[in-house]
């Protein structure tokens, strides 16, 4: 025992220490230029063909993506040339900029993979054009968020609504239902802001096989096409609305988390981009004060997100090989001890926050809109540096995770809460493995008319956890993260993000959306052959749970129903939830092994 008491406590004065190294990086970076080696692009080509991974580096089934030609246009013309030459020769196409979804949205799988071409529209950029008249901004599919926000503001205008990672394109936001957080105006949702849509569909032989559709807001065609997952058509370019710039000021509240469940709705309606983080284990929710000020108040501050911010290449790395020896150990402690100092550090630097440009030197924060509210500072650098990285960058061995994310009813979700309070007091510890990433990050999604938007004002939570290199390794308190993810998507009928979520969560989707059939109307008049249809997107959009095998559960491609769904021969054995009883999920159990 001494020995075992001996090397947990090595392991967390290294920890510390770890962690000591990563306070004094970041808070050198400020006097330097940020450097950072530049994502892998999605595509590796070569004479046979391409693969297409996604940023993560593995993809849901972890087998890659295989297509034989990649077609790259820089205008809407060639856009329109790439989906006739699909169409003329009856191949399977799909859209890739930067490749961040989870599931496979972007690979045209095919029963023969031959019949596939993809499109980048990673050199399809160069249009940003402000209007000033009309309050819009007109961009091409392929444009950059950050491109795109840094143009408008320039111009003397503001995006009100963007998604919190700014490593996206354009078409790529809208067309997965891509988020902030707000209640207010027309709220959270980036698609909710589009004024016009140009779509590349297919066309007839004598209309040369493809054609451009222009769509606004009284096009029938229209609530389709803004969230569309890529499977009408190509967007081509996007029109969104802007208000005059304006600066916002945010402040943190770190608190305790015993009424959060009852206090969220009115949060939500006293700040506009209102969110909340919840780190279960730790008993804190931490408030996010956010609203607009007067241009001429005084500050010039970012948000850099801590969790997107380049990390030292070593802390990364190391930061995994300790979470990796722990889940060997099953030392739930020394997670807690990780989730402990990261929450810690966290409320030390404010979440990233930093006024005026430089370092975090007290509340509130106030900054430019477009500076305040999507970040990605891991994104950008010279090739050449090999130093540091975005933390999840798959040629360094760091960062693996699930992302689950699950949009309630507003009504819905207190209720979601108390259920998962339950389940976080009958052990805290089990849920340090969420708090070492981002906790439960709560937002705020309004009503949408978009046919796969939200038909009523919706609460949204995302939380990230542990995921093992291999397939087949069952994970520390995996059980839990199964029974949360269950009670989400089967109690309380959560909608999947269309852009994450493991295999499970998208199981009876359709019958979520009251709108399912007209966006599947739509899908039949636009795409009659079904080229931008592949076995992925349907799997997704059908929503069927997979084919039952060995070990399936263990990466959510299926609930579990037998013991061999999990893996009994590391102790792993499909049990009920602990308070949703109806859950079946894989839980450590050793007195259940012959």
């Amino acid at each position: 025992m001494g020995g075992t008491r001996y090397h947990h406590h090595h392991h967390l004065l290294f920890l510390h220490g770890l962690l000591l190294v990563l306070v004094i990086w970041v808070t050198t970076q400020h006097k330097h230029s940020t450097h950072a080696m530049p994502p892998p692009p999605p595509t590796q080509c070569n004479a046979t063909g391409c693969i297409l991974s996604n940023c993560y580096g593995i993809w849901n089934d972890r087998n890659d993506c295989w297509v034989p030609k990649i077609l790259y246009p820089t205008t809407e013309d060639e856009l329109l040339s790439a989906v006739a030459y699909a169409n003329r020769n009856k191949l399977k196409l799909k859209v890739v900029w930067g490749s961040h979804t989870i599931p496979k949205l972007a690979c045209p799988g095919t029963s023969s993979p031959g019949n596939a071409l993809l499109i980048s529209t990673a050199n399809y950029n160069s249009s940003v054009v402000v209007d000033v008249a009309d309050l819009s901004v007109t961009s091409d599919a392929g444009v950059s968020l950050r491109h795109l926000i840094d143009k408008v503001e320039e111009a003397g205008f503001s995006l009100v609504p963007s998604p919190y990672w700014e490593g996206a394109s354009v078409a790529g936001i809208i067309s997965t239902g891509s988020h902030g957080s707000s209640w207010w105006g027309k709220g959270g949702s980036v698609h909710d802001h589009v004024l016009e849509l140009s779509l590349v569909v297919p066309a007839t032989e004598s209309q040369g096989h493809a054609k451009i559709l222009r769509l606004n807001a009284q096009d029938p065609l229209f609530n389709a096409a803004i969230v569309s997952m890529g499977m009408l058509g190509v967007v081509s370019k996007v029109k969104l609305s802007l208000e005059p710039r304006f600066k916002r000021s945010i402040t943190y509240n770190f608190t305790d988390d015993a009424q959060f469940e009852d206090e969220f709705m009115d949060h939500a309606r006293r700040h506009e981009f209102a969110d909340i983080t919840w780190y279960a284990s730790r008993h804190t929710a931490v408030y996010r004060y956010d609203d607009r000020v007067p241009l001429n108040s005084n500050g010039d501050g970012v948000y850099d997100f801590l969790g997107f911010q380049p990390n030292p290449v070593p802390v990364s790395t190391t930061v995994r090989a300790v979470e990796k020896a722990f889940e060997a150990a099953k030392n739930v402690n020394g997670k807690c001890t990780m989730a402990a100092s990261f929450v810690g550090y966290k409320k030390l630097i404010a979440n990233g926050l930093k006024n005026n440009k430089q370092f975090f030197t007290g509340y509130p924060v106030v900054g430019y809109q477009g500076k305040m509210q999507t970040s990605g500072s891991c994104l950008y650098s010279p090739a050449a540096d090999t130093l540091s990285s975005c933390a999840w960058d798959p040629r360094i061995k760091g960062l693996f995770f699930y992302e689950t994310t699950a949009i309630f009813p507003a009504s819905k979700f207190a209720d979601f809460i108390r259920d998962v309070k339950k389940l976080r007091d009958l052990k805290p510890e089990n849920f340090c493995g969420v708090d070492i990433y981002n906790g439960f990050l709560i937002r705020f999604i309004k009503a949408s008319g978009a046919y796969l938007g939200q038909t009523e004002d919706s609460v949204v939570v995302d939380f990230n956890y542990y995921r093992a290199d291999e397939a087949s390794t069952s994970r520390l308190n995996q059980d839990v993260w199964e029974e949360v993810e269950q009670m989400a998507f089967f109690k309380y009928g959560a909608r999947p993000h269309w852009a994450k979520n493991r295999n499970l969560a998208f199981v009876g989707v359709q019958a979520k959306y009251p709108n399912f059939n007209k966006f599947l109307a739509a899908k039949k008049q636009l795409d009659p052959q079904n080229i931008f249809s592949s076995y992925w997107s349907d799997e997704i959009l059908i929503g069927k749970e997979a084919a039952k095998g060995e070990g399936c559960a263990l990466e959510g491609q299926c609930v579990c129903s037998e013991d061999r769904h999990c893996n009994p021969s590391k102790g792993y054995f499909c049990k009920p939830g602990l308070i949703y009883t109806v859950a079946r999920v894989c839980r450590y159990s050793p007195s259940s092994m012959a």
